[in-house]
Formats: C-alpha cells, structure tokens, sequence
C-alpha cells in the first residue's frame, strides 16, 4: 500500500486545469521579507482553567501571539528574520480526510524553497502509524505536480490517527530526532491538535529541538475558537453536500411524494447542518445543540417531525426534505445513555450477544424498542475517544422508521387522513470528502502551509497557523500564530453524589451558538423553510465565475476578527501612552484615570464570569 503513495495521479481535463491554479498570497507573506510582531503572552479563554492548563503544559502556556507583517510595516517592536537555514520538516495528515489538505504541504514547500532551496521537506506515510515508523516520502515539486488544488489526503494517506499514549509520543519523539527534524507539522481537527499541543510540551520538556506545529484542518468546521474562524475542507463539504441536498430538494418537490431524511458529517457540533441549511433551504433541520439544550427524547423528536409532516399534508403537501447531523444519536438523553450502559459493558468484556440481558431495567425496556438495525449499530465498539462509531448508527433510517410508524398510527385513528407517508434516507458523508477543493479552501490552506514555515523561522513550538479577516479578500487576511493551549479549556466532569472532577486541558468541538448570528439567520426563517418550499440550488462547485468566490454564510454573517481587534486594542493602548505622559495636563491625567477605571472595572466583572 505505501508504495501507492504519492504516484503521479492520472487528471481529468478539470483536474488538469485545477492544478494550474496559483493560490493568492495575502502582501504580507509575499516576497522573501516577513515581519514577525509579538503580542502580550496569550492566557485560557475561559480564566478557570488557565492554572490547569499551566500546570499540565508549563513549557508552552503562556506564549505570546505572533502577527507577521509586511517587509515594509511601521510597526516598532516588530523584527524581519533574516537567518533562513536550511531546515528539515516533516508533515504528517491526522483526522479524516478534509478538501485543501494538500495545499498545506504545497504551501509549506513553496515557502522552505523560497527561503532556503537546501531545505527539505519529509511527508509521512499512513498518518501517526507512518510518523512512528518512520516510513516518509520527500516531497518535492514533482511529486506534488498532480496533487495541486486536488482533494484528498491520497499523497500522504492516514490511519485511525492519534498521538497520545506514551509509547505513541516515544516513537513520534524518536522519528523527529533520528531524521533530525527542525519541524513537525500536524495537519488536523480538535484532537488531532491536542495531541499536536501535548507533543509540542513534552519535546519542549525533553530538550527535543523539533518544533510542533498545528494546523486547522476539518471537515467538521467544528475547531472554531477566538483565534480560528474556519477550518479548511469545511467550504468545500457544504458546497458539494449543498449541492447534494438541492438535488434531492427539487426531486421532491417534483414527485410530491416523499420525504428524504438526510444525515450529514458532524459528530459533536452540527456546524455541516447549519452551513448547508442555510445554502439550501430545507424544511426541517434538527440540530444535535437544539435537542441536547431542550433534553428533547427520541419520541419529541418524532412527534416534532410527525406534526411538520400533518401541517404541510393539510396544504396538499407529501414530500419535505429534512437535514440532521450524525451525532445527533448522542444528543438524546435517554439514547447517549444507553449509550454509556453498553460501552461500559463492552469495556468489561461481555460479550455483545449478553449485552441486552445486562442492562438496566429503563436501557433495557428502550433497547428493545429500537428497531434490530440500530440495535446492532448501537452494540459497536466506541471509538477512540468513547464516542459511538456515529457515522455507523442511521439515525435517518430510525427517525423515518419511527415517523413512518406514528403516521400509520395517526392514519388508523383517523387524526390524519391523506396520502400514506412515503421515506427515502441518505448519508451524505463520503461524497464530499474526496472533492476538488473550492477556491476558497485551495488560497486557505496553501497561505496556512506558508504561515507554518514562518513561524518554525520564528523558533515557534506548540502554535497553531491562524487567518483572521477570512470573510474578506484575501489581500486583506491578517496572518498569525496563536499558541493551542490558548484555546484550550478544561471541562468538569460530574461523578455522583454531587462530586465532580476536572477534566484533561484539550481542544473543545465547538458546538453551533444557539446565540449566534448564524443561528439566528436559521430561526428567522424557519417557519418560511417548513411550509413554503424556497428550496434554493447553488449549483456545483464554482472555481471561476459566478459563485467562486462565494464563502460559507456562518463565516461571513459572523464578525470575527479576532487577531485585528487584538492589534487594534494595542494601537489604542498605544496612543494612551503617547498622550498621557509625564508632564501631560491635570485634566487630561484625570480623564485617563476616570476612563481607565470605568474600563478594568467592567471588564472585571466581564471575565470573571
């Protein structure tokens, strides 16, 4: 299989034309000349857990922000790095496959040449299970010729990836110093850069001299925090799911006579079903955030569905078109619960044909329930993280099975009168994954793959690569480097009797914002999307014309430049000092201190809440 890696691909005449696109540069990262600025040293987001955080990760907490800045910035304390080496880096693909990934490494390997052709640049082979074995491949122009602009993670490959026992941090340790690495770039979602974050700590610890650098990358959209505004691959998977979900919308308002329940990626956040919902205007969409704030039970949400189907029956309207997310299944109480009865047995060893004889009274009474197909689907081995394996569990088929059975219940007692209700289900969570990647993800991930070479310039160990600024051009990006423990959190977990305990520091999922703008946009027309049919199509994926440049609506209703309002602040800190000087008037020392007082008592009370 390794050998397969990196072969020249055979291109369709599209893929031909794709890989001849030149991604943009935003000014600053143009030219050999980059500007590093250091801001104030970062902290947690959430003040509770920054002496956790400290403690577990004392070598990297704390670091400050980097911006890079353009040769030409007038900016005091910032410096141009004028020693380029020639450096050795490695670059390994952790987590499923996201459109854009390839555009990492060419982006990194363009800026290691620019800056030093001597430089080499390593890709390890099979994701963590390649790092540890040392199997690489040396990326060079030519093998990247027919990988340019292309989706997949096909050069490289990955495994079930994770870097997290002992022995799995040893062996990544040992390739680094054995191939004497300068830098080790982790390409990856939420857990991928937890691992990336602990890595870098226990280098640092050890006086291993490679780097470890993260960069965000996951269909998911879900390793979104005040530094990351997107992920790369997530515009590509809601255009082509989009596309999918407007197909399926026009078919039938056409036949008139079905409903498609459709299950889309997401497994702890529903950020792919709000995206595309908010592209394709579906009737219903069942959001796992929704369901686990309210505590909806499985028969809520089927009494929900069964009452859309009776409304839009009475205006002479079979068919509907419904979006939910595949970790919905865990955001049923009573299901995420049964869930938990059978991992633990599963974990004691009972054998999966005992598993229903042992749970408990309640567990058992809705085991038997289910329908046999989910019965099998909930009695698989969890995943890594002790999640369910959801892309498995067809939540869609179990919702439409119950609907459909409440319907001809309703129909029997004559509370519903009409047509019989008709179902057709579908995962969409493959057939995006492997897509030409939208314009959009093509520019992200090559300019990240730049950052990541400057920031190893920078000496940089345990950062993240950040753009800020995304819903703008790209010539007014704002380029970065935040440390991963600053978007770490801690969270506490109950253990009976009251007592709770905290958990380990790691990136978080970031669940859709039920108070959120994007959010909003979804409410405000809900009603509109259940009853009127306003099924709206974008099309294929646009790489020139009408429609490339579009970017994800929750992207661009949300105001998230972060990074700016950072560097923004400071400039105003800034002026303060140069105004408020010893010698300046009595009057203006009083309204300094006045305002300045207002200020830190305010946002006193702000954080610490």
């Amino acid at each position: 299989m390794d050998s397969d890696f990196g072969m020249v691909r055979e291109l369709s005449e599209l893929q031909k034309l794709r890989s001849h696109y030149q991604p943009q540069l935003p000014p600053c990262l143009e030219g050999t000349a980059v500007r590093v600025e250091f801001g104030d040293a970062s902290t947690a987001a959430d003040a509770s857990g920054a002496h956790a955080i400290n403690r577990s990760f004392p070598h990297t907490y704390g670091q400050p922000l980097a911006h890079f800045l353009r040769a030409t910035a007038k900016v005091p304390d910032a410096h141009i790095i004028t020693e380029h080496p020639a450096i050795r880096v490695g670059i390994v693909f952790c987590g499923r496959q996201s459109p854009g990934g390839h555009n990492v490494i060419w982006g990194l390997l363009d800026a290691l040449k620019i800056h030093n052709p001597d430089s080499v640049l390593l890709g390890f082979l099979g994701g963590s299970e390649g790092l540890f074995a040392q199997k690489t491949l040396e990326i060079t122009n030519d093998v990247l010729v027919t990988y340019k602009n292309q989706g997949g993670f096909d050069l490289l490959g990955r495994t079930k990836d994770q870097i997290r026992t002992t022995e799995q941090i040893d062996a990544a340790l040992n390739a680094c110093t054995t191939l004497k690495l300068d830098g080790l770039v982790i390409i990856g979602g939420v857990t991928s850069n937890t691992d990336a974050a602990q890595l870098a700590e226990t280098f640092a610890e050890r006086k291993c001299s490679t780097k470890v650098v993260g960069v965000p990358v996951t269909l998911n959209g879900d390793l979104k925090n005040q530094f990351v505004e997107a992920n790369v691959g997530f515009d590509t998977i809601c255009k082509v799911d989009s596309q999918l979900i407007s197909n399926v919308c026009i078919d039938a308002v056409s036949a008139g006579k079905y409903y498609y329940f459709i299950r889309l990626m997401g497994r702890k956040a529903s950020q792919v079903v709000l995206e595309c919902a908010l592209q394709s205007h579906p009737n219903m969409v069942i959001l796992g955030e929704e369901v686990a704030a309210s505590n909806l039970t499985i028969f809520d949400i089927t009494k929900q569905i069964c009452d859309v189907v009776q409304a839009r029956a009475q205006q002479d309207k079979y068919h509907g078109v419904i979006l939910l997310p595949e970790g919905l299944i865990e955001s049923i109480p009573e299901v995420y619960a049964l869930l938990q009865e059978i991992h633990c047995l599963l974990r004691q060893g009972v054998s999966i044909d005992k598993i229903s004889s042992q749970l408990s009274p309640w567990a058992s009474a809705l085991f038997e329930f289910l329908p046999p197909f989910i019965r099998k689907q909930l009695l698989l081995h969890p995943e890594s993280d002790n999640s369910a394996q959801l892309s498995q569990i067809e939540t869609e088929k179990l919702l439409a099975h119950l609907v459909e059975a409440e319907m001809n219940k309703r129909l029997k007692e004559g509370t519903y009168n009409v047509k019989k209700f008709n179902t057709v289900c579908h995962f969409f969570g493959y057939q995006a994954r492997g897509s030409l990647p939208s314009k959009f993800d093509c520019d992200y991930a090559y300019v990240l793959g730049h950052i990541c070479y400057h920031i190893l310039a920078a000496g940089l160990n345990g950062y993240m690569a950040t753009v800020t600024n995304l819903k703008n051009p790209v010539n007014k990006w704002r380029c970065g480097a935040a440390p991963i423990t600053a978007m770490m959190t801690v969270k506490l977990y109950g253990r009976g009797n009251g007592a709770s305990s905290l958990g380990k520091p790691a990136l978080h999922p970031a669940t859709v914002d039920l108070k959120g703008k994007a959010y909003e946009l979804l409410r405000q027309n809900a009603a509109k999307f259940l009853m009127d049919d306003v099924y709206r199509n974008p099309g294929p994926l646009q790489f020139d014309g009408p429609g490339a440049d579009a970017k994800a609506v929750t992207l661009c209703v949300e105001d998230q430049d972060y990074m700016g309002r950072i560097k923004e602040l400071q400039e105003y800190l800034d002026k303060v000092r140069s105004i408020v000087k010893p010698g300046c008037s009595q009057d203006v020392l009083k309204s300094a201190l006045s305002a300045m007082s207002s200020v830190t008592d305010i946002l006193s009370v702000m954080s610490s809440h």
